[in-house]
């Protein structure tokens, strides 16, 4: 079922807001925090519908309902080609749960044309963001060798160099999608945002945080308190798509060397952390053997 308004005018910067199941009280804050700042709204929602709130028809945006769930990377490349097709110049990617400040918007497109005109290649920018219940803003992250290091937010610098970027908050040029390409739907959820920006790097894009844009998100279920360190919590089944893609993405032959090492790492770490630590352990445990063995075979999409 597809609900759209007529928007026939060409746009500039254009938001999309993926939902699945959509909490309203998450959802409102989102769509009046983004929507004076962008030209229009795409919301693309992975459902038929009857889970979307009813105050969404009252915006002046484009709904777009895909039926059933299709996965963040299918809904995301539905959303990309309407830009595409239409003309237009940027795409803002959202998560339902994030929260842009005012002038976000503004501030990741002023940065990334500085970095346009110092003859950067750009594939995206991206807000620092802060999760309330962790309570400090996220940093960016870059690898160096065979580690994955944090670079903290800079009031020095206005922008941050960064290996990839969450996706929502994510600021992309539409005409990126013809060199590097879309999101890869096979991943369905996880690790979509990391592979498309090591694919951008590879192919010579350069990704950045921009340090005075934030915005607020959340990142997993809860969170937990592990040596000094928050780390957030998914459900059994997000940690099977996490483990899966990672070694889908260690089996891509442009990825490197150091990468496949630094995800494999991740993978044993998730692993035995969730499983010695987590709640429900031996879901967990379960869930991360199925997601290494469908990796390895090559399985991908919805489970």
């Amino acid at each position: 079922m597809i609900a759209e308004s007529a928007l026939t005018d060409k746009s500039r910067t254009v938001a999309v807001i993926v939902t699945y199941e959509p909490d309203p009280e998450a959802l409102y804050p989102l769509i009046e925090s983004v929507r004076t700042q962008v030209d229009d709204i795409y919301l693309i929602d992975n459902g038929d519908g009857t889970k979307l709130p009813s105050f969404v028809y009252d915006f002046n945006i484009e709904v777009t309902c895909l039926g059933e769930n299709y996965g963040i990377a299918y809904a995301q490349n539905v959303a990309i080609r309407r830009a595409e097709a239409r003309g237009c110049e940027y795409i803002l990617l959202l998560d339902q749960d994030s929260v842009p400040a005012a002038g976000m918007v503004r501030q990741l497109i002023t940065a990334l044309e500085g970095l346009k005109e110092r003859g950067i290649a750009v594939a995206a920018v991206g807000p620092s963001y802060l999760d309330h219940r962790q309570g400090e803003t996220a940093p960016f992250v870059y690898r160096q060798g065979l580690k994955l290091k944090r670079r903290p937010r800079s009031e020095q610098e206005e922008t941050s160099s960064a290996d990839f970027l969450i996706a929502s908050g994510s600021l992309i040029p539409v005409a990126v999608f013809k060199s590097v390409g879309h999101m890869e739907e096979g991943l369905f959820i996880d690790y979509v945002d990391i592979e498309w920006g090591l694919r951008a790097k590879e192919k010579g894009f350069g990704l950045f945080g921009v340090n005075d844009a934030f915005m607020e998100h959340s990142m997993g279920d809860e969170w937990i308190d592990f040596n000094g360190r928050s780390v957030p919590v998914h459900s059994p089944l997000r940690h099977y798509y996490a483990v899966r893609n990672a070694v889908w993405l260690i089996r891509r032959p442009w990825i490197g060397w150091a990468w496949r090492f630094i995800l494999a790492l991740r993978i044993f770490r998730q692993f035995v952390f969730f499983s010695v630590f987590g709640v429900k352990r031996w879901h967990h445990s379960k869930m991360m053997v199925l997601g290494i063995y469908h990796g390895l075979i090559g399985r991908t999409g919805r489970l």
